[in-house]
């Protein structure tokens, strides 16, 4: 495989956020400064344990970071999950191409992949989740935001749109020996890739919601949702991959109990995301040596399948 797509264009290490962000918000200079978290396109500080400061890896991310900023004030507040809620948002000092970079409040919780929760503990999490899923897709959320979000840019509602990439992410999986393989899963995506683009109209969606970006309280409930990055205007199908990677039994029908009706046509589009998704995370999760994770990345394949 070529270079990781995870990897940064632009790092961002501890001294250089101090730098950045005492330059850009007196209040906060001289407070301590450590890494939190870094994913496929942020990289994340904790400032005075108290605020947490994205700052962005790649050039690709950029346009969706600046999207996040302009939609979650507008959102935050109607929906039953927290979200983050930008308080202080700057540039960082390049000076051809300067990246924003920007600060929230921390959101309680713990990364649904890092809880290790048994599937029969997650129902709760699941209801919660789809009742917020409801109302993120329903048309007076859409309503609020500004005009002009893009419909889909990476295509997730549309499996045939990435097939052939997502079959690659798979085989190399097996030929890494991080996954056995599974003759259902292809099955699966066969099915899927006859499908046409999504024709029905589209709504808003986080664009990414995968179990990273569900936080969870020590009793398994979820309490929030982060990293909207992707935010868009795509088929609900984006967002409930959630439904079959992250949960299955009793807490995915609770989850889509919460959420209302999802037809075949949308649930064959969720699943066959959910895959996509779940190879991706089990592939960076394997790179960078997060165990956890990458069991839970595994677990999602097989749970998309069933």
């Amino acid at each position: 495989m070529s270079r990781p797509r995870w990897a940064p264009e632009r790092p961002s290490t501890t001294a250089r956020a101090a730098t950045l962000i005492a330059a850009a918000f007196p209040t906060l200079r001289g407070r301590p400064v450590e890494p939190l978290a870094e994913g496929w396109d942020n990289t994340v500080f904790l400032v005075d344990g108290t605020w947490v400061f994205r700052f962005p890896r790649r050039q690709l991310a950029v346009p969706g970071f600046r999207r996040e900023l302009a939609v979650l004030p507008r959102i935050a507040r109607r929906l039953p999950l927290l979200v983050p809620e930008p308080e202080f948002v700057a540039e960082d000092d390049d000076p051809v191409d300067p990246w924003p970079f920007a600060g929230a409040r921390l959101l309680p919780g713990r990364e649904l992949a890092d809880t290790g929760l048994p599937d029969d503990q997650r129902r709760a999490a699941a209801a919660t989740v789809g009742a917020f899923l409801r109302v993120l897709h329903a048309a007076p959320t859409r309503q609020a935001v500004p005009t002009g979000l893009p419909l889909d840019p990476m295509g997730r509602a549309w499996p045939r749109a990435r097939i052939d990439d997502t079959r690659a992410q798979l085989r190399h999986l097996v030929e890494e020996g991080t996954w056995a393989g599974d003759t259902g899963v292809e099955a699966l995506l066969t099915e899927a890739e006859r499908l046409d683009a999504p024709a029905r109209p589209p709504v808003l969606v986080h664009g990414d919601l995968h179990v990273r970006h569900l936080l969870l309280d020590d009793g398994g409930g979820a309490v929030g949702v982060i990293d909207w990055g992707d935010v868009c205007l795509a088929d609900p199908a984006v967002d409930l991959a959630l439904a079959y990677t992250g949960f299955s039994g009793s807490a995915r029908e609770d989850f889509l109990t919460a959420y209302g009706e999802v037809d075949a046509d949308r649930e064959l589009r969720a699943r066959a995301l959910g895959v996509r998704l779940s190879s991706f995370l089990a592939a960076y999760a394997a790179d960078v040596g997060r165990p956890a994770l990458l069991t839970e990345a595994l677990a999602g394949l097989r749970r998309a399948v069933g």
